[in-house]
């Protein structure tokens, strides 16, 4: 039988035993009270005692933190290792002759022959690391990066690939890594949210779900701020006045507060009343963040503004306004590739082409922030990190196409503890899988958690009668690129 019941459903009063089980903990809180208004107790104790409930504010670490905030730059589709990061000159004497290795199943098993890179690489820097020329302004900066050579990814569909680069499981509905950034270190910023994903215009295959919460508190899911001024919908208020707006969400509040003094805690409602009070504040943060009249004309043309070039302007916004997120005390942001009309980094045909199109449109953008938050001195204590999914086949897909790769790719880290001009693992002679110091998405996870203070084993949500995290039960620190 169905038990149905209208909108205006109550609750039935409490009885005595529900009411002891709900309020059991305020006796501690009535007793706390009365410490916190005894002088010789101390402010630290308000202090600690603020900062226990406050879910927005900083917590604490488990060890030192190197770096204070994380800039991810997530090249959608999945850029080839081969013709990036990592050179492999075997590729270019065997171009048009049969693969030498056994092909594993690719996404569309329309394999080729080998295809040797279309562009050179060079070394640069002091330490010499070989950059593609499709990269000549990062290039300037290879002794402010960690190369890591010998990504695997479990996944060789978009889809799950994302979910597991972004959330640790190929299965949709676990938390971000954004969340469980802003859960173990909470936020330097009171009036922006603690995980921003600026979208230059291309959501990644799986969709909002890369920056979803899972189950933890829906206060840490990623805010979209779009590339555009404002980024964010709505900012301003349509209200005639402040005070006529105070009012309404005083009244708001007040609703709220009486469904949970009736229902107990509700994680959704909870985190909505946070999110109100929250986009209140952002209402004047988030113009004066994407207010860029304060920029100088050489910071605007370092970034790409005024280039011609397609997406470039747009992703070089992108860049300045994650620095200026930063300098706010944002603790993660996300950027996604603008369009460039091309399918993304995901190029199953004309290679040449679409590769050249991406790269020309990130670029330059990059590069300024990385010489911009060096300049600021803020490069030591952000860690920045480039990656897609997965790489790409040494074969063709067709005949100037690759395909999908799971098995061996490139990723590179800069700041925030890392020790710049560095290259770890490596691919067999072909580029095709890792054969050296071969990583998982769960190490790249726990280095990342590691540079921020967190110990990935210990960073836990209790979820269904087990104790969650990020890595799951996986993951290992990649101690020999941390300085």
């Amino acid at each position: 039988m169905n038990n149905t019941h209208c909108g205006r459903y109550a609750s039935r009063p409490l009885t005595r035993r529900d009411m002891l089980s709900r309020t059991a903990c305020g006796f501690g809180a009535v007793a706390l009270a009365a410490l916190l208004g005894d002088s010789d107790y101390g402010d630290s104790a308000k202090a600690e005692a603020f900062e226990s409930t406050h879910s927005f504010g900083p917590r604490p670490t488990h060890f030192p933190a190197r770096a204070k905030s994380v800039i991810y730059l997530y090249m959608d589709g999945g850029p080839s290792q081969v013709d990036t990061w990592d050179p492999k000159p075997l590729l270019t004497e065997q171009d048009g002759k049969p693969f030498a290795m056994k092909m594993e199943p690719t996404q569309f098993n329309n394999n080729g022959n080998t295809l040797g890179s279309p562009w050179k690489f060079s070394q640069h820097g002091e330490s010499g690391t070989p950059v593609s020329e499709l990269f000549p302004n990062i290039a300037k900066h290879v002794d402010d990066l960690a190369v890591i050579r010998s990504m695997t990814s479990a996944f060789s569909e978009h889809t799950n690939a994302n979910y597991f680069l972004h959330t640790g499981s190929g299965l949709q509905g676990r938390p971000s890594m954004g969340a469980w950034f802003g859960y173990g270190l909470g936020s330097e910023c009171q009036d922006l949210p603690g995980f921003i994903v600026l979208n230059g215009g291309l959501i990644p295959p799986g969709g909002l779900d890369c920056f979803n919460s899972g189950f933890l508190p829906a206060s840490y899911q990623g805010s979209i701020f779009n590339s555009n001024d404002p980024p964010v919908a709505n900012i301003r208020r349509t209200e005639a006045s402040d005070l006529l707006q105070r009012n309404k969400l005083a009244l708001l509040n007040k609703l709220d507060a009486g469904v949970l003094d009736r229902v107990g805690h509700v994680d959704q409602l909870e985190s909505a009343i946070a999110n109100y009070e929250l986009a209140y504040r952002m209402q004047v943060a988030v113009p004066d963040l994407a207010d860029l009249s304060n920029e100088t004309e050489a910071t605007r043309e370092m970034y790409g503004l005024n280039a011609k070039t397609d997406g470039t302007p747009i992703f070089g916004r992108q860049c300045l306004l994650a620095r200026r997120l930063v300098e706010r005390g944002v603790r993660f942001i996300e950027l996604t590739c603008p369009s460039v009309g091309h399918d993304r980094w995901d190029q199953h045909g004309n290679l040449k082409g679409g590769h050249e199109k991406n790269a020309a449109a990130v670029d330059q953008p990059i590069a300024a922030l990385l010489q911009d938050l060096k300049q600021r001195d803020l490069l030591k204590e952000t860690l920045v990190v480039w990656s897609g999914e997965f790489g790409r086949t040494p074969f063709a897909q067709g005949t100037n196409g690759r395909d999908h790769n799971p098995f061996g790719f490139s990723l590179w880290m800069a700041g925030g503890g890392v020790k710049g001009g560095t290259i770890y693992g490596a691919t067999d002679e072909f580029g095709y899988k890792a054969v050296e110091n071969r990583l998982e998405i769960h190490d790249l996870h726990a280095t990342m958690l590691h540079l921020c203070g967190v110990d990935h084993e210990r960073q836990t949500f209790r979820f269904s009668g087990r104790d969650m995290r990020l890595t799951d039960v996986h993951g290992h620190v990649i101690h020999d690129i941390l300085s």
